[in-house]
């Protein structure tokens, strides 16, 4: 590449090549050091999202609120920002080489280094960007801890942003370390475990919703003993005039929303899932010196993942976020304006009217559909609520497809780098010559079909587990992606174990 054709981001160079980080291994990692540290992580995840923030006052306005499980961290802790930075960046980044306002060719691997390089600084400069604005009426430091620094509110603030700072760079070090020296990736694996964690309290909790005594407008949390105790202590009147409604579909009004339809849409989710994680185009191969040794090469209909929905969640997220601070500022033009988004935070960070209300989430039944056959609810027609979400699902699949195009350039897993993995296994597609560009443009005519649909399926099912409710209120992207991360984790433990058992496989999964 000619010295004038570089990207500016060049200029980062001498500073990325001193930028703190995790290292790669030398050689091969075995299974259980793999296992190690992967297992490790995710207790220290554990372990931080129950260290709250300390000198941080008990009512918490979550600007993530609507998002956390995606965002992978807890209100109020350590993790309150969660993997949000890390993504942000990559979100950023890869929307500015997509759009080509960044000149890198990611199939080159000096520019792909740099393209790493600068996200790693992008994170910790997104950390700042996220962190800062929640002292500003947001996470409000305890009367304790300004009185420590003799009144200073500047001082006490400064000490909430950094436990915020400090929580998020741990978080983007123990990504790093799953990503180097574990399994699968820590970004995926946090999100598993806050969501499983949720589905698990929202459909066993015996505990009533607002504490104290269980009663008909306290019950149980959990859908599966709180549907009982509403069954069991409702006469047939009670269960005509509301009561059936409650159990099925859930009681906003007294905090009821573990019912039974969000449990059916999580499981409704959850096969659905596996089925498509299934789905696959096998090419088949042959390897060109040993005669009789096939095998085949799957694409997966989600071949991107489930990354793209998570990009696109986060991206959402922030949409929201900075909505809500605008609309509390008084910037010109765009500070307090209704039709960018329109809040009342002493009931919810959920966006009322506006842009961002179009933009967030259905939030189950009970929050569009109840509205459209009531005629209308909280200001707005039926045909609004109906709008809604059909440009929720719209955006949300459209993103999902571009961003699983951005992915499978970035990841090593467009045609051009599969050629190259299958030629140098040694292994070729039978009818056809050993030739790593006709390997290149057989893939052509699977990988970028395959990518489009799989980003519109998984951000169509994303949607629909949004539109129906979840379990837990773990949102139905949550769902959707802890179902497809816990079966990408066993098929990469199952993937680890080969590699360990037969090392020729290692050169064919590009471990080595």
């Amino acid at each position: 590449m000619a010295e004038e054709k570089k990207s500016y981001l060049y200029k980062l160079k001498p500073l990325i090549d001193r930028w703190p980080a995790i290292k790669k291994p030398d050689g091969h990692v075995t299974f259980r050091t793999k296992m190690f540290w992967t297992i490790l992580c995710l207790i220290i995840y554990f372990i931080l999202t129950n260290v709250m923030i300390f000198g941080l006052k008990s009512d918490v306005i979550d600007l993530f609120a609507n998002y956390r499980f995606i965002m992978a961290g807890a209100s109020g802790s350590i993790m309150h920002l969660g993997i949000g930075p890390i993504v942000t960046a990559s979100i950023i980044l890869q929307l500015f080489v997509g759009a080509k306002i960044i000149n890198l060719d990611l199939s080159n691997s000096e520019d792909k280094a740099i393209y790493q390089g600068t996200q790693k600084i992008l994170v910790i400069v997104m950390i700042v960007v996220e962190a800062i604005p929640q002292i500003f009426g947001y996470l409000q430091p305890t009367t304790g801890l300004v009185d420590v620094f003799g009144g200073n509110m500047g001082m006490a603030n400064f000490v909430i942003v950094f436990q915020l700072i400090i929580g998020a760079i741990i978080v983007f070090f123990m990504d790093e370390t799953i990503s180097k020296w574990g399994i699968g990736s820590g970004i995926s694996l946090f999100i598993a475990a806050g969501v499983s964690q949720a589905m698990f309290t929202g459909i066993f909790n015996w505990l009533p919703i607002q504490g104290g005594l269980v009663s008909m407008t306290n019950p149980p949390a959990g859908t599966i003993p709180g549907s009982y105790y509403l069954a069991s202590n409702m006469n047939l009147g009670q269960l005509v005039s509301g009561g059936y409604q409650t159990i099925f579909m859930g009681n906003p009004n007294i905090g009821y929303s573990n019912a039974i339809v969000p449990l059916l849409g999580t499981l409704f989710i959850f096969f659905i899932v596996v089925y498509i994680e299934s789905s696959r185009i096998e090419l088949p191969l042959a390897h060109g010196k040993v005669r009789g040794a096939r095998g085949r090469y799957p694409i997966r209909l989600i071949y991107a993942s489930n990354i793209p929905v998570i990009l696109m969640s986060a991206l959402l997220a922030n949409v929201n976020m900075f909505a809500m601070l605008l609309y509390q500022s008084k910037l010109p033009l765009l500070g307090n304006q209704w039709w960018i988004g329109k809040y009342d935070l002493s009931v919810t960070t959920q966006p009322l009217a506006g842009g961002a209300w179009y933009l967030s989430s259905p939030g189950g039944l009970n929050s569009w559909l109840i509205p459209i056959i009531a005629g209308g609810y909280g200001g707005h027609a039926p045909w609004q609520y109906a709008t809604k979400v059909i440009i929720y699902l719209f955006v949300l699949i459209i993103g999902s497809i571009l961003f699983a195009k951005f992915w499978i350039e970035t990841t090593n897993m467009g045609p051009k780098d599969v050629a190259k993995q299958i030629q140098g296994s040694g292994m070729q597609i039978p009818g056809f010559r050993r030739d790593p560009r006709v390997l290149k443009k057989v893939l052509e005519r699977y990988i970028p079909v395959v990518t489009v649909i799989g980003g519109a399926a998984v951000g169509a099912l994303a949607g629909f587990a949004d539109a129906i409710g979840t379990v837990g209120n773990a949102s139905g992207t949550g769902v959707l992606l802890t179902v497809g991360i816990i079966i990408r984790l066993y098929e990469d433990i199952a993937k680890e174990q080969a590699m360990e058992m037969h090392p020729v496989l290692r050169g064919f999964f590009g471990s080595e």
